[in-house]
């Protein structure tokens, strides 16, 4: 089941706040969300609902043996190390199996089987949630949490399930144990949220995408340097609008139901490096790898060589966490690569030219996503490469781009660029203080949710690119 469905809307997301609010403890309330993330899952995927709890089961076990373990005198070092190494054995399994057998194939010759296995939605989001609980137990034993549901909500929540963002135990600990009763003014904020995650799903990710998609499609000889640019460019806001979007909703979500989830976006588009836009990117993810793999590694404090080197680890591991394909391992250590350089380069001029460094940082980041988007490494070389070269256009191509670039993709193009940059907090400190705020603020929801829904019901088009992570 996805967010921006017709179902998701009108069945599922009203039927479970009817259920949670009604007059129960916490108890109640946290049988209600596990009955209705396991519901959400189960809608798409009704047989790895086992594996989620497994997983979900196996390291809240890990966690108590780790903190008993602890508590008696051991370092529980072991028992981490086994529970690190099973999490990633299921995921590999799951997710990285095919493509070893085939690069295997093609390296050494040999024509072994490759096994075709259904990645289960959003099984990398999980297991990073279920491995930051017990590494956070091995550091510090007293979080350890001795109720299994709790766990159990803490790693199925629906809201963020499936494609994030990825919460650390500890950020909601207390809101497991206990949370608000009705609160309208909460509610109405989380919805609100809600709605705008909603709209830039349906509104401009779906549209962008659908551009992306063609331009990708095209034949190698159709595709021109106006062509690859607008592909490019599209997909660069598909992919911030449909995530982030994702994002947006998860997090109002959390709200309506009484919790609070960090940030995972802050307006990546607007930074002017590449080290600031990762600041900004998938927030959730870059803190993860920080704490669990670039601190464990040494961080920076093992020299400058020690350190650069610990960023490319990083950016090849986070490349290989989005897709088991060469074109995402690629896209990882191009952004390892830029970070290196950037600190290579003299920092003295870091605040130098603002608008060109961002218009320079955003070009770097189009291009690639250009590594992300494509199916193969050649197709990435060459819609690059056409994107500085490709200046020869066919008519075939010309008529492509002419094509998509009528006045309502035109204005959609315009406002996801333009709505990437803080627009909306500038607004809000020019309006927040006339009293019709609110008003002003819900009635723009209403008719944002009017607009979805009106485009749920009328288009066919509507993937997450994050699901298939």
């Amino acid at each position: 089941m996805v967010f921006s469905s017709i179902i998701f809307i009108t069945a599922f997301l009203p039927i479970t706040f009817l259920l949670y609010y009604l007059p129960f403890g916490n108890r109640y309330k946290n049988a209600v969300l596990i009955a209705a993330s396991f519901i959400f899952y189960a809608f798409g995927e009704p047989v790895y609902v086992f594996l989620m709890l497994f997983s979900a089961l196996m390291n809240y076990l890990f966690g108590l043996v780790i903190s008993k373990r602890k508590d008696s005198g051991h370092k529980g070092g072991m028992t981490l190390a086994v529970s690190v190494v099973l999490n990633v054995a299921i995921l590999g399994i799951f997710k990285y199996t095919g493509f070893i057998v085939s690069n295997i194939n093609t390296l050494c010759g040999t024509s072994i089987h490759v096994p075709s296995i259904t990645l289960p939605i959003g099984i990398s989001f999980f297991t990073f949630q279920a491995m930051s609980y017990v590494i956070d137990v091995y550091r510090n034993p007293a979080i350890v949490q001795k109720s299994f549901p709790k766990v159990l909500l803490y790693i199925s929540f629906f809201p963020q399930l499936i494609a994030g963002p990825i919460v650390r135990y500890t950020d909601i600990n207390d809101y497991l144990a206990r949370r608000d009763g009705f609160d309208a003014d909460r509610i109405t904020e989380g919805l609100t949220r809600f709605t705008k995650g909603l709209a830039k799903k349906l509104l401009i990710a779906n549209c962008a995408g659908s551009i992306a998609d063609t331009a990708y499609a095209l034949p190698h000889d159709n595709i021109c340097a106006l062509t690859a640019w607008l592909g490019a460019i599209c997909y660069t806001i598909q992919i911030y609008y449909d995530f982030s979007g994702y994002s947006d909703m998860a997090l109002g979500l959390s709200r309506v139901f009484g919790f609070k989830f960090p940030e995972n976006f802050d307006h990546p588009y607007c930074s002017k490096s590449i080290k600031e836009f990762w600041r900004r990117w998938h927030i959730s993810l870059s803190t993860w790898f920080k704490e669990y793999v670039y601190i464990p590694l040494g961080g920076n404090r093992k020299g400058k060589v020690r350190t650069e080197m610990n960023k490319l680890i990083v950016f090849f591991l986070t490349g290989l966490w989005h897709g088991a394909a060469w074109t995402f391992i690629i896209w990882g250590l191009y952004n390892g690569i830029l970070l290196v350089a950037e600190d290579i380069l003299d920092k003295k001029s870091e605040k130098r030219f603002p608008v060109l460094r961002n218009i320079f940082t955003c070009i770097l980041v189009v291009i690639g996503f250009v590594f992300f988007r494509a199916d193969t490494l050649t197709d990435a070389a060459y819609m690059i490469r056409q994107m500085f070269t490709g200046f020869g256009a066919s008519s075939v191509s010309i008529g492509y781009a002419t094509e998509q670039l009528s006045a309502y993709n035109v204005i959609i193009i315009i406002t996801g660029i333009v709505c990437a940059y803080p627009l909306s907090s500038f607004i809000k400190r020019r309006i927040r203080k006339y009293r019709s705020y609110d008003l002003i603020v819900q009635a723009f929801s209403l008719a944002l949710l009017a607009l979805c829904i009106l485009s749920l019901s009328s288009a066919a088009y509507n993937p997450f690119i994050y699901f298939r992570f």
